[in-house]
């Protein structure tokens, strides 16, 4: 038999045991064990990082809920976040206010190779593979490799003949925005950056510095099948095309192809019918400076030269 005290001082020790939150010996809190060992569990599912929630319309996944919610908004279109500088929109607040910075000038992130700054940390880890030298993206047309993946979907624009940027002043379109507004810099007629040999003015520092590399005489960057040299990294490249034999660009009214992209609208120049370049002393025009410069030759009387180019 239990006294009525043994019972009284039993209860008193099982209510303080549930007041400090202690469980009993048996581990009978079969709620308490489920909780613990679903919090394992997450945690282990954290640790994997397993992405279960994808979306409908692209198949992108995310590992939350929340992630899936905010990349769904691109969708549908709506941008209700707009920059009170150039009015460009954003479908969320986080990418305004990283837009915003470009704004600022404020660029805390600079490359320790070449000393260029970004305002994004982003933008310097792009812009160091670059000085990797890794370029794992290629294009299936032509065969150019690129470093990122943005830049090969910019340059397969050129292919697709798309242009939806047009120029106001001249017609002429471009498929890149970027390119638009650097055309747009020509109609300026303000060059604040001469040529201190030849006089000849730009609209960007750049591209008086690329300039001037001709005038220097240093061509540093030669080619490793004929031997030809070359100021720029950028006039090697276009010549290395022409021993890869890949001719990507056609005209579409007499079909033939060109290696580079600028050979091409030289050529539908003669389609068009313009001939823009003219002769001074007799009047004739040309379609090409190339050709007005050739036929100047047979007013000076040296047509010897003329055989020679032909």
């Amino acid at each position: 038999r239990c006294s009525k005290d043994s019972i009284g001082s039993a209860g008193s020790g099982f209510s303080v045991g549930l007041v400090n939150g202690d469980l009993p010996s048996n581990g009978t809190d079969q709620h308490g064990a489920r909780s613990q060992r679903s919090q394992e569990a997450n945690k282990h599912h954290r640790r994997k990082g397993e992405k279960t929630y994808s979306c409908d319309e692209c198949g992108k996944s995310f590992t939350r809920a929340g992630g899936l919610k905010k990349h769904q908004v691109i969708h549908r279109g709506v941008r209700p976040y707009s920059c009170d500088l150039c009015e460009k929109s954003f479908t969320q607040a986080g990418s305004l206010k990283t837009h915003q910075l470009i704004h600022s000038g404020v660029k805390p992130y600079s490359c320790d190779l070449c000393g260029k700054s970004f305002t994004q940390v982003g933008g310097l880890k792009e812009h160091q593979l670059i000085h990797s030298g890794v370029k794992s993206y290629s294009c299936e047309l032509c065969g150019k490799y690129f470093t990122l993946a943005q830049s090969l979907k910019n340059h397969q624009l050129i292919h697709s003949r798309f242009r939806a940027n047009y120029c106001d002043l001249c017609g002429k379109s471009f498929t890149l925005a970027q390119s638009l507004k650097n055309h747009q810099l020509i109609h300026n007629v303000f060059k604040a950056h001469y040529c201190d040999l030849c006089g000849k003015s730009f609209t960007r520092a750049e591209n008086l510095k690329r300039h001037q590399l001709i005038h220097s005489g240093v061509k540093p960057y030669s080619c490793d099948l004929c031997g030809r040299s070359f100021a720029l990294a950028q006039s090697l490249k276009k010549h290395q095309l022409l021993h890869n034999g890949v001719k990507a660009y056609s005209c579409d009214m007499c079909g033939k192809s060109f290696t580079l992209a600028g050979s091409l609208k030289t050529h539908q120049l003669i389609h068009s019918g313009v001939k823009a370049y003219s002769c001074e002393l007799c009047g004739k025009a040309f379609a090409r400076n190339s050709h007005l410069q050739r036929h100047l030759v047979t007013h000076s009387g040296i047509k010897a030269l003329l055989r020679v180019q032909n």
